[in-house]
């Protein structure tokens, strides 16, 4: 939930209570203490609007899943204020039938009447039905959020651990060529020691083969 919406919600509380009190005092008074108190009703009446109109500009900025709650908790604040339009036009008539009449042609509702406790307690519970479900919201969406961050951490992870397997495999390739290269050289110098072999043993028998001839002559002489 906004806390911009949360700060306004509470302003917009305390001046209805305030507004409440001053016409229930109004009520009572009659002459220029009366006037002076109207008229400080009057101007908690239009801050209260422009807290409204604050409120529907901050809900409706926000994502659709908390903007329908906050509407709704909205509507109820625009029903009190309507209720508090209505108290205060039957205290500055001095007629309650006629105010009554006059918030029927405004607001086209049958059944507008003077704001009361029972009125209050009822939204006060609303308020804090929806404060309930915006929390579960927040819930939701910390999880939500943590779950991301985790998912993104086992892909760092695989990210890694892939790039360690190409390290291998290149690794892997490269010893597969130094052995074929090694091979090959083992086999030429296998080749080559045979070569060697044969051409010793020649040598060794043209020796004998010399050796033989040598004693023969100078036995037969």
């Amino acid at each position: 939930m906004s806390e911009v919406f949360e700060g306004y919600e509470r302003q917009y509380c305390e001046l209805s209570a305030n507004i409440s009190k001053r016409c229930t005092a109004a009520s009572a008074l009659n002459g220029e203490q009366k006037k002076q108190k109207l008229s400080e009703i009057k101007a908690g009446m239009d801050d209260a609007e422009a807290l409204i109109r604050k409120m529907d500009l901050e809900a409706r900025s926000l994502q659709p899943s908390v903007k329908a709650m906050l509407l709704a908790k909205l509507r109820e604040y625009k029903s009190d204020l309507n209720n508090l339009k209505s108290e205060v036009k039957r205290i500055t008539s001095g007629n309650a039938n006629q105010a009554a009449r006059d918030d029927l042609l405004e607001s086209g509702l049958a059944d507008t009447k003077m704001v009361s406790a029972d009125q209050r307690g009822r939204l006060l519970m609303s308020t804090d039905r929806l404060n309930q479900s915006t929390d579960r919201v927040k819930d939701s969406r910390r999880t939500m959020l943590e779950t991301e961050e985790l998912g993104v951490s086992i892909l760092q992870d695989l990210h890694q651990q892939r790039q360690s397997l190409l390290h291998a495999h290149t690794t892997l390739h490269g010893v597969d060529d130094n052995i074929g290269r090694s091979k090959k050289v083992l086999t030429n110098i296998t080749k080559r020691m045979s070569r060697n072999k044969w051409i010793i043993g020649s040598v060794i028998a043209a020796l004998v083969l010399a050796i033989i001839l040598i004693l023969y002559f100078k036995l037969a002489h």
